[in-house]
């Protein structure tokens, strides 16, 4: 691997924070919770003009919205909670209420979906049967999920395993928010150093440590922080070691024209995949693919064709991507085929059996130009 090939991410999971005295707490904007609000918002306008071209009511798009919101959250939710956690749940059952917290599971929220659209389908409106509006529904959650997994991206989550292939990313806002919770760095930065005989069994990086100039720090002061203090997280640290490999402790302190300090640790870098990006990215031409095949025919595509492709694509792209992922929960570790393997399995599975049913039907009439 070049050295100098892999990217560092060291971008912030806020996008603003605002402090609220009076309530004594911050108002935070998150990447994630602005993509993932993004993508319902998108998804709707989207929905308005299939109905539109199909000659449904768009009033009907409004109740969809909403049965899919909710059901997103609460299957998304309670997939996390019974496939991933149900121990740690069960012992502290009001803690599922704590979204904010973190965790959930696309097969969860999938499965809360296709519960929501069955109930939705037995209103038994005119061209939205159970499968017709799946068909619809799986055009937008294609590009839904390429949102919310950009989201993760920011949130340096769902992190994929080490590799020394060219397209590594070193997730470093993990290092970063651990290095500065003392509030002894004001800043933490990253640079790249070159390797040309490749002499390391990592990408050297140097990390730049700000110091707080209002503390007031001697030289004495800083240099014991540092070796007794940075240098045991760096070490240590099990959520940094998944980032860095430090060995010798080595750094410089060095100050700039207006009496900054700086300490500048070497250290080694542990690029992983990012299969976020490429999850986000696979959705995106799988969104691109279904939105052609409706386009194509409208309100007479054969019913349960593009739901069909969506579950046999996604999920067994997803399969194959856990391949490059880390185990998110410690069970994993030992499975030849972790959870997310597992439920993508059946989900295939209903795919096929859900794409042979579609092509067995009978073809309906072309569509009348709108």
């Amino acid at each position: 691997m070049n050295a100098l090939s892999f990217i560092i991410w060291n971008g912030s999971p806020e996008i603003f924070s605002i402090p609220i005295p009076f309530l004594d707490t911050t108002l935070t904007l998150r990447w994630y919770g602005l993509l993932f609000a993004l993508g319902f918002l998108i998804s709707q306008q989207l929905l308005y003009y299939m109905f539109k071209k199909e000659g449904k009511p768009e009033s009907d798009v409004d109740v969809l919205t909403v049965y899919m919101v909710i059901a997103t959250i609460i299957g998304a939710r309670l997939g996390h909670v019974f496939f991933y956690e149900p121990a740690r749940y069960l012992a502290n059952p009001i803690d599922i209420l704590k979204v904010w917290e973190g965790g959930l599971a696309s097969h969860g929220a999938a499965i809360g979906i296709l519960v929501a659209l069955w109930l939705y389908s037995r209103k038994k409106k005119p061209g939205q049967s159970y499968l017709q509006t799946l068909d619809r529904i799986v055009i937008l959650v294609a590009l839904t999920g390429a949102l919310i997994r950009f989201g993760n991206f920011f949130n340096s989550e769902i992190i994929g395993k080490q590799t020394r292939s060219t397209n590594g990313v070193f997730f470093a806002r993990t290092v970063t928010d651990i290095l500065k919770r003392k509030d002894i760095f004001t800043d933490v930065q990253y640079a790249k150093i070159p390797d040309p005989k490749g002499i390391y069994p990592y990408p050297p990086i140097k990390i730049l440590c700000q110091f707080n100039k209002a503390n007031n720090y001697t030289e004495q002061d800083m240099r014991r922080f540092l070796v007794n203090e940075v240098a045991d997280v760096l070490m240590y640290n099990g959520r940094i070691r998944e980032h860095i490999s430090q060995g010798d402790f080595i750094y410089d302190l060095v100050q700039d024209e207006d009496g900054t300090w700086y300490a500048i640790i070497s250290t080694l870098a542990v690029p992983r995949y990012p299969a976020q990006l490429y999850e986000a990215a696979s959705c995106i031409l799988l969104f691109i693919f279904l939105f052609w095949l409706w386009s194509r025919t409208k309100e007479n595509t054969r019913p349960g064709i593009i739901f069909g492709y969506f579950m046999i694509i996604l999920w067994s792209l997803r399969f194959a991507y856990e391949f490059l992922k880390e185990p998110q929960v410690d069970f994993e570790i030992d499975m030849p085929l972790n959870m997310g393997q597992l439920l993508s399995i059946p989900m295939v599975i209903v795919g096929i059996i859900i794409l042979v049913y579609a092509y067995r039907q009978k073809q309906q009439p072309p569509a009348v130009s709108k």
